[in-house]
């Protein structure tokens, strides 16, 4: 998993905007980058819910916000258009992100493990390094939680 100060690594993914999206093209301005496990599922709704309702106030400070999943481009765009999102949702359907991040891990439910994203957030400064992270992420408030870090940068 990364941590402050280490240098967020690169990646171009498709996203719902249209075309793909390559972090390192955004820079000088700072980006949030959240993981997040699934599309519709309750926490990743409340999520993205929650990141977009205060997407204005993320272009205030100056900084753009991806959501990433290893969902298909076509599944994060009936998501999007399901429940209004606003954030630029990416695809990382062969999960070469997910890993490079360090959010591909062995996870449990129910006595039985399996291989997911785990949810977590980062903010990418605009020379290309993490900022502030959140590896294991609480939805409730995360998005405003994050907003304020970014302002106090």
């Amino acid at each position: 998993m990364l941590s402050i100060g280490d240098t967020a690594p690169d990646f171009t993914l498709p996203a719902t905007s249209g075309g793909t999206v390559t972090l390192s093209d955004l820079r000088p301005a700072p980006v949030v980058v959240f993981f997040y496990p699934r599309d519709d599922t309750p926490g990743c709704t409340t999520e993205n819910k929650d990141f977009s309702a205060l997407s204005d106030d993320f272009k205030a400070a100056g900084a753009s916000v991806l959501g990433i999943s290893k969902d298909s481009i076509a599944k994060h765009g009936k998501f999007r258009d399901k429940h209004e999102l606003t954030v630029d949702l990416l695809s990382d359907e062969d999960g070469d992100t997910c890993e490079s991040w360090g959010v591909w891990k062995e996870k449990s439910m129910y006595g039985k493990t399996f291989l997911g994203i785990q949810r977590a957030t980062f903010i990418v400064d605009g020379e290309g390094r993490i900022a502030a992270a959140w590896t294991k992420v609480k939805v409730a408030d995360h998005a405003r939680q994050v907003l304020e870090a970014l302002r106090a940068l």
